[in-house]
């Protein structure tokens, strides 16, 4: 491996990353809305281009805590959108804000192994500056029963959305 690019993020003070390959786009964060009983994991869905995309918090699936409620933390939040390609419908993660799209050579990642971390969704670290970074492997953020779940809640979403569209 001769370089690698990820894209860095903030989550709960906790510097993770993404390969480039993985991440379709970063935006701001928009209105989401939150239909009754979502698991706590779920903040929400947002419409993109008619899609229904569900956005997943991190700090709750890696039992982070998040410091005092700032009324305007929400102002610099970001949604990190993955789910590229093939039949793979996006998902947006919730995180505190995006750092940094880096290109770091092999002498900064150190393999992680997969025992290490649950379903092993922490692939490597990555020295960043002064910063350890954890590189995740985006297909492993969820165990295949959350995945199947978050499938059910975005088609339950996505036939919400539908109702409201108008026919052209």
């Amino acid at each position: 491996m001769a370089s690698l690019q990820i894209i860095i993020f903030d989550v709960c003070g906790t510097a993770c990353a993404l390969h480039r390959s993985a991440v379709r786009e970063f935006l701001p964060l928009p209105r989401l809305w939150r239909p009754p009983a979502l698991p706590r994991p779920v903040a929400g869905f947002f419409n993109l281009g008619g899609d229904a995309v569900p956005v997943l918090r991190l700090d709750v699936l890696f039992g982070l805590q998040r410091g005092e409620d700032d009324p305007e933390a929400d102002l610099y939040r970001h949604l990190v959108l993955i789910g590229t390609g093939g039949n793979a419908s996006p998902t947006a993660l919730l995180v505190d804000r995006v750092l940094d799209v880096a290109t770091v050579n092999a002498a900064q990642v150190s393999d992680v192994r997969p025992a290490e971390s649950l379903n092993g969704c922490v692939e490597a670290e990555v020295t960043w500056g002064d910063w350890l970074v954890h590189l995740l492997s985006a297909e492993r953020i969820l165990l295949a029963e959350e995945k199947q779940a978050l499938a059910e809640l975005g088609r339950q979403a996505q036939s919400r959305l539908n109702e409201w569209a108008v026919p052209a």
